[in-house]
């Protein structure tokens, strides 16, 4: 997480979410006479007072002083004029756009397509194609050719010749010569759009008529049907590939070890939390959230996991692109309903190719709820200067000495000259538009223009249209403030000021300490016999490989070793370690046994700054902004009414 978001989630607490104030407000304070009002600040501490950790922030008085701080910052901002700055400015035009797009769809085609979604996701289909490549903007000709010989290699499918062989002679995907055009199983969201819906429409055995994508044109044939297999809850255990070839080779044999350690009987969960490097499963002895088919990188790995069950618990090692694993089986969850997926599929679908479906049904719902009033005289116009250079690319709007100032379209209250059209029409011709005569060309152009016109029409009002879109907006626009005065104001005096930061590190040194650290080689087994030839061989000076070389020499790995520098109180520490160097008694706890080679102790003392400097450049930018807001109430007169502020504490009480 990085400071924006942290600074973001602060502001959810301090923030004022509506600009609306019922007719009960009254004035709690003012900043330079600037007043603020009793209706927001109880809206907001009633709102966050659940998300607040620190106890402290739950006192009234305690949270009247966090949100003044707040608005003195933002004051602060404005007054050196943060919100005119070119990336301030780029940055929340950046968000509006991406919180307008959740206001830029038709709910009703959005539920269908949602609906629809959910439907196809309870189904896994194994499907082969045969593409026939023509590109998006093709000429009517080409576009008719590649239909064409679909249609000529569909008789012959139908007619009883081998799809696969059809597809390696056929088929411009590259990959049809190795795999036949067969794609393997997918669902809902994996392919493209027009290619997913004619393959949930065809049936089992069939073969598709052509269907048309971006791509060009597509045979498909449904070869299998199955039931979505839900999801799958597993643990594994993983040793990362990296660059350094040698550790790999390393981990490639260490897997294999830990495989037999498990075949002989060892807990998962244990070697697990001992050996495992995926950090965020390790912890837990190596279990995983469920996921579901397509949802992981590795399709190795799910198809693995996915093929174990109760009776077959256990997988042998495998490798992925990220490293080597062994899954354990844990259990199978059925598909989930509707409505615990309806999010999570509302989102797949605004980053879909369906999602033009919602864009067009809103256009059609714009056309109907504002006043679009076209100049016919203007239009007339733009028709006389549209020349035939069109279709060439080469004509240029410049060119059109006629000025165009004039409204050509009016919606509402807005008016676009025709000078914007004739922009636009210009910029149309990236699109190889093969539509004739000039007139139609430019009644089809118009009729783009004008639907592109409503959008942003409607995109500019939104604020009027959605007073939640509007308080969102003004949250974030404070929130966007705040971070770009407190990256100038703090975070960054506290990286520059090495003096500064110095002088704190030395007077805070006593918050900077070592615990006690144990340099220690950890051997363990969950045999007591093996642990007690550990213990001979090391007594004797032999080395960790040694030692595995020859008691790990037969079918079975008998002990592991790990080697470091701890600190006292890690949970990898053995409890036997005490303070003395050299060889501690054998010790069992749980099913394994350890015996531990002390080599050294550095005892408990100061960090160097070197050791620490990530912690001290955060406390100390703790101490730069606790200042600057005492500086800040110096800077600005501030006047809180008492007496207002009484009755607040007393109705939120209520």
């Amino acid at each position: 997480m990085n400071l924006k978001h942290l600074l973001f989630g602060f502001l959810i607490v301090t923030s004022a979410i509506a600009k609306a104030q019922d007719s009960s407000k009254k004035v709690l304070f003012t900043i330079d006479d600037a007043p603020f009002y009793t209706d927001e600040f109880k809206r907001v501490y009633n709102k966050n007072i659940d998300l607040v950790k620190d106890e402290s922030q739950k006192d009234l008085n305690q949270y009247l002083n966090l949100y003044v701080g707040y608005k003195l910052k933002i004051n602060k901002a404005n007054q050196l004029g943060l919100q005119n700055g070119s990336k301030y400015v780029n940055e929340l035009n950046s968000y509006r756009a991406q919180l307008a797009k959740n206001y830029l769809t038709d709910v009703k085609v959005t539920n269908e397509l949602i609906q629809e979604a959910y439907n196809r996701s309870l189904k896994e289909i194994n499907g082969s194609h045969i593409l026939f490549l023509v590109d998006e903007n093709a000429s009517p000709a080409d576009t008719l050719k590649a239909f064409n010989k679909a249609i000529e290699v569909r008789k012959k499918i139908v007619a009883g010749e081998d799809f696969g062989a059809l597809a390696m002679q056929y088929s411009e995907d590259p990959s049809a010569k190795e795999n036949q055009g067969n794609l393997g199983y997918f669902s809902v969201f994996r392919m493209v759009y027009p290619f997913e819906s004619g393959a949930y429409n065809t049936q089992v055995g069939q073969v598709s008529q052509p269907i048309r994508t971006r791509f060009g044109y597509h045979l498909i044939k449904v070869n299998d049907v199955r039931n979505n297999r839900g999801e799958v809850v597993v643990s594994h255990i993983m040793l990362l590939k990296s660059d350094d070839k040698e550790l790999n080779k390393k981990n490639e044999l260490r897997i294999q070890e830990l495989y037999q350690k498990l075949q002989q009987g060892e807990e998962f969960e244990q070697v697990a939390k001992q050996f495992s490097e995926d950090k965020s499963s390790a912890p837990n002895g190596g279990k995983m959230a469920p996921f579901s088919s397509g949802q992981l990188s590795a399709e190795e790995f799910e198809n693995v996991a996915f093929s174990l069950s109760p009776e077959t618990p256990l997988s042998a090692p495998f490798e992925t692109a990220f490293g080597w694993h062994i899954v354990k089986f844990n259990n199978k969850n059925a598909v989930k309903s509707f409505d615990e997926v309806k999010a999570d599929l509302q989102t797949k679908l605004s980053r879909d190719e369906r999602s033009r479906l919602i864009e067009n049904s809103l256009t059609d719902k714009l056309r109907k709820k504002y006043t679009i009033t076209k100049n016919k005289k203007v239009y007339a116009a733009v028709e006389k200067a549209l020349t035939e250079d069109f279709y060439k690319g080469t004509w240029t709007s410049e060119d059109v000495k006629t000025p165009f100032g004039e409204t050509i379209l009016t919606i509402n209250t807005k008016n676009a000259p025709g000078r914007d059209f004739l922009n636009f029409i210009q910029a149309s011709q990236k699109e190889a538009l093969e539509i004739k005569p000039l007139k139609t060309m430019v009644s089809v152009l118009f009729e783009k223009f004008t639907d592109q016109q409503l959008n942003a029409y409607y995109n500019a009002n939104l604020e009027n249209e959605f007073p939640e879109f509007a308080n969102v907006m003004s949250e974030y626009r404070d929130g966007l403030l705040l971070f770009d005065l407190m990256e100038k104001e703090i975070w960054e005096k506290s990286k520059t000021d090495t003096l500064g930061l110095q002088s704190f590190y030395d007077i805070n040194k006593q918050k900077y300490q070592w615990n006690k650290r144990y340099d220690v080689l950890v051997f363990s087994s969950t045999k007591e016999d093996y642990i007690k030839k550990v213990q001979k061989m090391l007594k004797k000076g032999k080395s960790a490989s040694e030692i595995k070389e020859a008691l790990n020499s037969g079918k079975e790995i008998e002990v592991i070793d790990k080697e470091g520098l701890f600190e006292e109180g890690s949970t990898l520490l053995p409890k036997n370690v005490s303070d003395k160097k050299g060889l501690t008694a054998i010790v069992k706890e749980g099913n394994y046994y350890f015996i531990s080679r002390v080599k050294d102790i550095i005892p408990a003392g100061q960090k160097t700054f070197e050791e620490c400097e990530g912690k001290v450049i955060n406390d100390y930018q703790q101490y730069l902004e606790e200042n600057w807001v005492s500086d800040l109430k110096k800077e600005f007169t501030i006047k809180v009414n008492s007496e207002v502020f009484e009755q607040v504490k007393a109705e939120i009480k209520l």
